[in-house]
C-alpha cells in the first residue's frame, strides 16, 4: 500500500515542474519549422495574400472575392491538409517590393467599383473584415500602441479592410476604405555579408481620396495627394475615400526598410510574447490547489481508512463474526460483474485512449518545439494523423476490455470503435461545411480534401482500430482479483447525495475548474484570432487535468462502494466525463459576453464545433476516470482475503 503516498509528492513535483517550464512557457519554444531565406539588396519580395477573416462571422473568404487589384494570373499557393481545414487561401499579389529599396507612393491600381461590388465592400466593412498578407512566412500585422507607454506592443493579425465613421457636421455613417498602407519591413543584417533575413512585416493603414490631374496614365499616373517629390505623404485619413457605386478608388502604398537587433531564428518572439503570462500563472497555482487538496483526499483514503479497513477484514477471516461484512467489502461478489451496454463501454474507452494518445504526442511535440508557428496548418495536420495511427491503440484497448468481460462479438465492438466518434463527428462537420457553402465561404472544405478525410479514416484508422483490436482480443483475458457470484445482490436505497445524477455532476466541477482559465484563452485565440503558442502551460494543465479526474473519480468510487453500490463501470465514465457539460456551458457563457457574432450561421458554426470539442473533452475526461477507477477497485479488492 505504500503507492498512495507519492500522491502529494508527485502534486508538489509538479509544483517544480512548473517553475522550471515558467521562462519558455510564458514564451513558447518552437524551432523555425522553415529554412531561412536570405536577401541582398535590390531582390525582389513577393507579398502574398491569405483570405479575408473577421471575428464577427467567423466565415474566411478569399482576398480576390472583393474587388482589390488584381495580378494578371492568380497563382494558387501549395496548401497543407491542416490549411485547407482553417480556410486559408494563399495567392500572389501586385504587391512586389525590393529588398532595402523604399518606395513612396507607388500606385497598384485604379477601380471604380459597380454596385454588387460596392454592397460587398461595404459588409466586410461592417463585420470587420481583416485582409490577411504573408511575406517570407511572416503574417502581416498592425501594431497597437498600449496606453501604458511601458507595455509591450501589441500585434494585430492582418488589416480592416476599412472603417465605418462620419463627415464633420454630419451623423450619417459612411465606409472608408483602406486604400493606402504603409508596409514595413524589418531585416536582421548579417554583420560580415551583405545578407540580410527578414524578421518583422507591420502596416499602417489609411484611407485618402487621391486626387491627380489630367489623364489617368496607368501606374505612372503622378498624385497630388501623395508625391514623394514634394514631400506630400500620406500621414493621417483626413481627407478618406468613402466606399461608393462607380467611385474611383486608388490602392497605394508605401513601404520602408528598418534593421533590426533580432535574429531570424527568434522572429516569431514579437507576435508570440505572453503579456498576461501571469493569469496564466494564477490559472496553474489554482489548478494545484485542487490537486493537492484531492491527493490529500486520496491519500488519507488509501492510508488510513482503506489500510484500517483491510487490516480489519483480514483479521476477521480468523473470527467467528467473518459474516458481519460491511462496507465496500460486503460487494466484492458483485463490483467486477459487467455493466449493461459493457459493448457501448468499451467502445468509448477506445476511443478515449485514442484521443489521449492524440493529445499527448501532439503536446509533446509543441513542447519540443517541432510544431513551428510558421508551419501554418502544421498543428491540425499532425493532430489528424496522430488520431489516424492512434486507432491501433484504440482497437487493442476497446477489444481487452471487451474480452475481460467475457464477450465474444469482438468484430462488433472493433466496427463500433472506429466508427462511432469519428462518424458523429464527421457528420456534424458535414453540416457545419454545407452551411459554409451556402455562405459561398472560402472556409468551406473542398470535396477533394474532404475525399481525402475519407481516405485517412476508411484507409488507415480503421484498418489499424482492427489490427489493434485483434491483437488485444488474442492475448489472454484480465483475471479479476475476486470471484463474481451468479445472482447479483440487491443495492440498498443510497443518500441524495450519492444519487447517481448528483455525484456525476458533483464529480465534473473540479476537472473543470482545473482547466476553465486556460480554456478562456485557448478559445480567445481560436475565435479571436489571436496567437496561441504556450504549449509549457497547456502541458502542465493537461497533467493537472488527468490527476483531477482520477482522483475525484477514485474518491466518489469509494463513498459509491462503501454504500454498497457496485455499479461502477459507468459511473466512473460519466463522474470524470461530465466536465464536458460544464465546458459547453462554459462556452456559452463565452458567445454571449466576450463574442459578437450576430450572424445566424455563425452562431450554428461556433455552437456545432464546440459540440465536438465538448464531445471529444468528454470522451478523454471520461476514460482517464474509468482507468483511475478501474485501477483502484483491482488494487484494493486484491488487498483482502476472500474465501
Amino acid at each position: 500500500m505504500a503507492t498512495p503516498t507519492n500522491r502529494p509528492a508527485l502534486a508538489l513535483l509538479l509544483v517544480a515542474a512548473a517553475v522550471l517550464a515558467g521562462a519558455g512557457a510564458a514564451r513558447g519554444f518552437y524551432l523555425p519549422g522553415v529554412a531561412p531565406a536570405d536577401f541582398r539588396k535590390k531582390d525582389p519580395l513577393a507579398v502574398k495574400v491569405n483570405q479575408l477573416s473577421s471575428i464577427k462571422t467567423q466565415l474566411p473568404y478569399s482576398y480576390y472575392s472583393l474587388p482589390f487589384c488584381r495580378p494578371g494570373t492568380i497563382v494558387d499557393s501549395a496548401e497543407n491538409l491542416g490549411e485547407v481545414l482553417r480556410g486559408d487561401r494563399i495567392e500572389n499579389s501586385l504587391y512586389v517590393f525590393e529588398m532595402m529599396e523604399p518606395k513612396l507612393c507607388q500606385i497598384v491600381c485604379k477601380i471604380a467599383p459597380n454596385q454588387d461590388e460596392a454592397r460587398d465592400l461595404k459588409e466586410k466593412i461592417d463585420d470587420e473584415y481583416r485582409i490577411n498578407m504573408i511575406l517570407d512566412n511572416l503574417p502581416l500585422v498592425v501594431p497597437i500602441k498600449r496606453l501604458d507607454q511601458e507595455a509591450p506592443t501589441v500585434y494585430q493579425q492582418g488589416v480592416h479592410v476599412g472603417v465605418k465613421g462620419q463627415y464633420a457636421g454630419s451623423k450619417e455613417e459612411k465606409h472608408f476604405i483602406h486604400n493606402h498602407f504603409t508596409f514595413l519591413v524589418k531585416y536582421h543584417k548579417d554583420a560580415n555579408t551583405d545578407i540580410a533575413r527578414i524578421v518583422a512585416f507591420e502596416v499602417k493603414p489609411y484611407s485618402i481620396k487621391h486626387e491627380y490631374d489630367g489623364d489617368w496614365k496607368g501606374n505612372g499616373t503622378p498624385l497630388k495627394t501623395c508625391d514623394p517629390h514634394s514631400r506630400h505623404l500620406v500621414v493621417d485619413s483626413d481627407s478618406p475615400q468613402e466606399v461608393e457605386a462607380s467611385k474611383e478608388i486608388i490602392f497605394t502604398y508605401d513601404v520602408n526598410f528598418e534593421e533590426s537587433p533580432i535574429k531570424w531564428a527568434s522572429r516569431w518572439d514579437t507576435y508570440l510574447l505572453m503579456a498576461d503570462d501571469q493569469i496564466h500563472w494564477f490559472s496553474i497555482v489554482n489548478s494545484l490547489m485542487i490537486v493537492l487538496f484531492l491527493s490529500g483526499m486520496v491519500a488519507m483514503i488509501m492510508l488510513r481508512t482503506l489500510y484500517r479497513d483491510i487490516s480489519k477484514y483480514n483479521q476477521l477471516e480468523d473470527q467467528e463474526d467473518a459474516q458481519e461484512e460491511t462496507g465496500w467489502k460486503l460487494v466484492h461478489g458483485d463490483v467486477f460483474r459487467p455493466p449493461v451496454n459493457a459493448d457501448l463501454l468499451c467502445v468509448y474507452v477506445g476511443t478515449g485512449i485514442q484521443f489521449f494518445g492524440m493529445l499527448l504526442v501532439t503536446l509533446l511535440f509543441a513542447i519540443l518545439g517541432l510544431l513551428s508557428p510558421s508551419n501554418r496548418g502544421g498543428l491540425m495536420t499532425a493532430m489528424l494523423l496522430l488520431w489516424v495511427f492512434m486507432g491501433l491503440f484504440a482497437g487493442y484497448s476497446s477489444s481487452r476490455l471487451y474480452k475481460m468481460f467475457k464477450g465474444s462479438e469482438w468484430k462488433n465492438v472493433t466496427i463500433k470503435t472506429a466508427l462511432m466518434f469519428p462518424g458523429i463527428v464527421f457528420a456534424i462537420f458535414f453540416v457545419l461545411n454545407a452551411l459554409i457553402w451556402g455562405e459561398k465561404s472560402s472556409g468551406a472544405v473542398p470535396f477533394t480534401t474532404m475525399f481525402a478525410l475519407v481516405l485517412l479514416w476508411f484507409g488507415i484508422s480503421v484498418p489499424l482500430v482492427f489490427v489493434g483490436s485483434y491483437v488485444g482480443f488474442k492475448k489472454p483475458a484480465m483475471e479479476d482479483p475476486v470471484r463474481t457470484n451468479k445472482i447479483p445482490r440487491a443495492i440498498p436505497e443510497q443518500p441524495w447525495y450519492m444519487n447517481p445524477v448528483v455525484s456525476v455532476l458533483i464529480g465534473g466541477i473540479l476537472p473543470f475548474g482545473a482547466v476553465f482559465i486556460e480554456l478562456f484563452f485557448i478559445l480567445t485565440s481560436i475565435w479571436l484570432h489571436q496567437f496561441y503558442y504556450i504549449f509549457g502551460f497547456l502541458f502542465l494543465v493537461f497533467v493537472i487535468l488527468i490527476l483531477t479526474c482520477a482522483e475525484i473519480t477514485i474518491v466518489l468510487c469509494y463513498f459509491q462502494l462503501c454504500g454498497e453500490d457496485y455499479q461502477w463501470w459507468w459511473r466512473s465514465y460519466l463522474t470524470a466525463g461530465s466536465s464536458a457539460l460544464y465546458l459547453f456551458l462554459y462556452a456559452t457563457f463565452y458567445f454571449f459576453t466576450k463574442l459578437e457574432i450576430t450572424k445566424m450561421v455563425s452562431g450554428a458554426l461556433y455552437f456545432g464545433y464546440m459540440v465536438i470539442a465538448s464531445y471529444a473533452f468528454f470522451v478523454l475526461t471520461g476514460t482517464i476516470g474509468f482507468y483511475a477507477c478501474f485501477w483502484f477497485t483491482r488494487l484494493i479488492y486484491s488487498s483482502v482475503k476472500i474465501d
